[in-house]
């Protein structure tokens, strides 16, 4: 099931009585970015989304989510009750798949199974929030950069960092990173 990222946003804007040239404003981005991702004529890196959203304001994973949440009591997930927050979004070059453990509606912490197609990037504009990250790498490799400090992450590798710190995620490998991450309080 494909997830029809330009028909949501414009779902969402109009929803909150927002033209493109009013969202734009509150954004910080032209006019040309929301149209073009409401035909879906560009895919937004992830930290373009979230610039976006921002002027809603909504999370990426309220944008993402759907009716059918597993309700906010359950305790154990299976594969396939994951919520996919990116949906068909793209990096700079490649596919992200960021898949949510859980509603986040009572909770303060987030968990996620991300997977980074070889090449992909959150994109050059660096992410920053409030908060705390850390994650495993389970497979592949990931180029983590942390303000000015840069690493090459293998299987088994960790990081932790305040996510105030802006910071960028990478796949400069050859095969699909997949990372097994958490976040206080939830990003995306």
């Amino acid at each position: 099931m494909e997830f029809d990222v330009g028909a949501r946003l414009k779902q969402i804007r109009e929803q909150h009585g927002l033209s493109q040239r009013a969202l734009a404003q509150r954004a910080g981005v032209t006019n040309g970015t929301i149209s073009l991702i409401e035909q879906n004529r560009s895919s937004p890196s992830v930290s373009s989304l979230r610039k976006v959203l921002q002027g809603i304001p909504m999370t990426l994973a309220e944008f993402f989510s759907s009716d059918d949440l597993p309700p906010p009591e359950q305790i154990f997930f299976k594969g396939g009750e994951l919520i996919e927050l990116a949906g068909e979004l793209k990096g700079t070059v490649g596919q992200i798949s960021f898949r949510q453990v859980g509603d986040l509606r009572s909770r303060n912490l987030q968990i996620l199974h991300e997977r980074y197609a070889p090449g992909a990037d959150t994109g050059r504009t660096m992410l920053q929030h409030e908060g705390e990250e850390g994650g495993i790498v389970i497979k592949g490799q990931i180029e983590l950069t942390v303000g000015d400090r840069k690493q090459l992450l293998g299987p088994g590798d960790a990081y932790f960092f305040d996510s105030r710190v802006s910071h960028r995620f990478r796949n400069i490998g050859e095969v699909e990173c997949e990372v097994i991450s958490a976040c206080t309080p939830p990003y995306l």
